[in-house]
């Protein structure tokens, strides 16, 4: 039997896991229209939502078909966004313990959100039951919404536009990057990456701008750093 101070805990995780979940429906939805927008069937956007739970990922692949560029460099832009999940791992792997399988179907709630509400808890059981109360509610509500993106909303026509989903897209990528702007070393490979995608954008195929972009992150790290404290 838990204890009353537990209790309250993990309601609070619990209100915290639903409330991300519910902010992630505008997201889920417009993702669902973009897939209709990029010629995929409504049985593939969910198959890109159940089996490529990656957040940022879905739509950089999708971006990337629906600008009509290849297969190849929808997959590169998409594992380049998802690498972040890699870290991700080595920070939850200690409290998602069991077997094989199990951990194996842990790791795809590995997203922003399920860590961030997992790894702000105290206690290791409570670090657990937050990742989970988070990626289950964030997996459950972007899937109906994706759903309901890709089969309903898509069709009603001026409706995506009056109700700005259609801004929904460039507001997950601003979300995603707009955590990492505080640090001067990531603020500067942002900066970096923008300025290349940008000038590759009138003369390279989709998808590419955003593989090259990557380029920005090499640059950083060969660039000179000034020592701390001299002006």
């Amino acid at each position: 039997m838990a204890s009353p101070e537990a209790a309250v805990v993990r309601r609070a995780i619990r209100r915290q896991g639903l409330a991300i979940g519910v902010s992630v429906i505008p997201f889920g939805v417009a993702f669902g229209i973009a897939c209709s927008e990029a010629n995929l069937s409504t049985g593939e956007a969910m198959g890109f939502s159940v089996l490529m739970f990656t957040g940022g990922s879905h739509f950089a692949a999708v971006g990337v078909l629906g600008d009509g560029g290849s297969v190849g460099a929808a997959i590169i832009a998409a594992v380049l966004l998802a690498m972040r999940s890699l870290a991700y791992g080595v920070v939850m792997a200690p409290i998602l313990t069991g077997s094989r399988w199990f951990r194996a179907l842990a790791s795809q709630l590995m997203i922003d959100e399920s860590m961030a509400i997992g790894s702000a808890q105290v206690e290791p059981a409570d670090q657990r039951y937050g990742y989970f109360s988070g990626g289950i509610s964030i997996f459950a509500l972007w899937n109906a919404s994706t759903f309901v993106g890709a089969a309903l909303v898509s069709s009603a026509g001026d409706l995506v536009t009056t109700w700005g989903l259609d801004a929904t897209i460039p507001a997950a990528f601003l979300a995603l990057l707009w955590p990492r702007l505080a640090d001067p070393t990531q603020r500067a490979v942002a900066i970096g990456g923008a300025v290349i995608a940008m000038g590759l954008v009138p003369i390279a195929t989709a998808g590419l701008p955003i593989i090259a972009a990557a380029a920005a992150v090499a640059l950083a790290r060969i660039a000179p750093r000034r020592p701390v404290g001299r002006s």
